[in-house]
C-alpha cells in the first residue's frame, strides 16, 4: 500500500548540511523562503492516505530506501496538511519530537546523491 508518492521539485541550500546531521526536511512546493533554504520541496503525486504508515513501513528516496522506526504522534498530520515532515536518520524506536517520523540509518553521501530534482520520494508498506 502507497501512503504517499511525491516528486521533488526543489533542494535548499542548506539542505547537504542538515543531512550530515542525519536530517532530512521535506516541505511543500512554494515553501517560504527561510524554510526553503533548508528544506527538500516537493509536489504530491498522489492522494495521501488517511492513516499514518506503520514502523516497519519503507520510505523510498529515489534509489535508495530504509525503514521506518518510529513516528512522532503529529507528523503524519503535518505531512497531511502542510506536505511537511521532518525524517531523521538515526534509527529511534522513539520519535522525540512529535513532527518527526524516524528511519534506520543511511550513510548522508548516499542520500545526497539520490535526491535529485524529479526524484520520487515514497512511503509504502
Amino acid at each position: 500500500m502507497i501512503y504517499y508518492r511525491t516528486v521533488v521539485t526543489e533542494i535548499g541550500e542548506e539542505v547537504a548540511d542538515l543531512l550530515d546531521g542525519g536530517v532530512l526536511i521535506l516541505y511543500a512546493h512554494g515553501a517560504p523562503p527561510a524554510l526553503a533554504e533548508v528544506s527538500v520541496q516537493h509536489q504530491v503525486q498522489d492522494e495521501i492516505m488517511g492513516h499514518k504508515p506503520s514502523v516497519g513501513s519503507t520510505i523510498k528516496l529515489g534509489d535508495l530506501q530504509t525503514k521506518v522506526t518510529a513516528i512522532g504522534d503529529t507528523a503524519w498530520h503535518k505531512v497531511k496538511e502542510l506536505g511537511h515532515v521532518v525524517i531523521n536518520f538515526n534509527a529511534s524506536a522513539i520519535a522525540e519530537r512529535p513532527g518527526e517520523m524516524c528511519v534506520q540509518t543511511i550513510d548522508p553521501e548516499l542520500v545526497k546523491s539520490a535526491l535529485v530534482r524529479g526524484c520520487m520520494v515514497v512511503v509504502e508498506d
